[in-house]
């Protein structure tokens, strides 16, 4: 186990301390990646924004097509982080108390009375996977939502905290719709990401084929612990933001509300509600946390422009006239990103 984020940091540490941390902190994940590069074939894209994710405390909701190692993926930042991991296969039948456990009435064996005891459901883990999220009605779902916003969840009137940390990594399949529960946008708007994983380039297909058609194995070692993490994510608020930044994190939000006037003309009609307030913050930790990634102290507005269609794919509603267009979120993102970038560069 790497020995790097030992240092802590405190309001008086210096510049100089904060430069070590920061250094100290790409380099403990170069070392995550290069881990992962011998279990995983490429997706170098996915993992920096799960890094980024973990880094904010926040949840990342991940689609794609079956067969694409998602879950292989998150189990293996867990193992490389010394995270406890769950995977809750969602399905219409899914009730909350399989989520959150529940009393079980048991036979105290010493007074002989029956006693209810709390028996843990599997969101009792650093990190729950929770895959195909939208097979599960919205009743299962609210009691996941709970847990994502308050880090607790309640169970016959008493609340128990969950782990710190605790994160959601939830999936959905972009294809099949039919016996599917879309997440409301007030659910969905709780989630800092969603990453969007692809097929593999050709040459990837190639080493992923290589490995599982023969006797290749990798056996991946522990890199930091949880109290590790926590520095880690300490270390993301430290980061400068200029002005500058701020403006264009703020901007490519409020961008996206029609009721602002600033869409392009071809979008005005696109778009029927845009991103919130949570939306401008999500744009800011994202960028400071993608700066600590890439070795830097301050975060800048190429940082921004990186993480915004992860930021704001989902918290964007497209208008039926975009749908029929054949526009979706990412097209509207990218627009916007483009309108903006040519701001900055005047």
């Amino acid at each position: 186990m790497s020995d790097n984020h030992q240092q802590v940091l405190t309001p008086e540490s210096s510049t100089e301390e904060v430069t070590q941390l920061v250094d100290n902190l790409y380099n403990t994940y170069q070392q995550m990646c290069s881990e992962l590069s011998g279990v995983i074939v490429g997706m170098e894209e996915v993992t920096e924004q799960l890094m980024i994710g973990i880094l904010c405390r926040g949840h990342c909701m991940l689609q794609g097509m079956p067969g694409l190692a998602k879950t292989l993926l998150i189990s293996q930042l867990a193992s490389l982080m010394h995270l406890s991991f769950t995977r809750v296969q969602f399905t219409p039948d899914l009730m909350p108390g399989d989520l959150t456990g529940g009393d079980v009435l048991e036979e105290d064996h010493t007074t002989g009375k029956r006693v209810f005891r709390f028996i843990q459901g599997p969101l009792f883990a650093n990190l729950v996977l929770a895959d195909e999220i939208n097979r599960t009605p919205p009743k299962t779902q609210s009691a996941l939502l709970e847990a994502m916003e308050e880090g607790q969840i309640s169970v016959s009137g008493k609340t128990y905290p969950l782990p710190d940390p605790f994160f959601v990594l939830a999936t959905q399949n972009p294809v099949e719709v039919e016996g599917t529960y879309p997440l409301p946008e007030a659910q969905l708007d709780r989630f800092l990401l969603k990453i969007k994983v692809e097929y593999p380039s050709r040459e990837g297909e190639r080493e992923i084929c290589r490995r599982q058609t023969t006797d290749y194995s990798c056996t991946t070692k522990q890199v930091i612990d949880i109290s590790q993490l926590h520095a880690m994510q300490d270390l993301v608020r430290k980061v400068v933001v200029a002005d500058h930044v701020y403006d264009a994190a703020i901007d490519l939000a409020r961008m996206t509300r029609p009721e602002e006037g600033q869409l392009p003309a071809d979008l005005v009609d696109k778009v029927q509600y845009g991103a919130g307030p949570r939306a401008s913050i999500a744009l800011l930790m994202a960028g400071k946390a993608r700066a600590l990634l890439h070795k830097r102290c301050h975060a800048t507005t190429a940082d921004i422009f990186a993480v915004a269609p992860p930021v704001l794919r989902h918290r964007i509603i497209p208008t039926f006239n975009a749908e029929a267009a054949g526009l979706d979120t990412d097209d509207i993102v990218d627009a916007l990103i483009e309108q903006r970038m040519a701001v900055t560069q005047v």
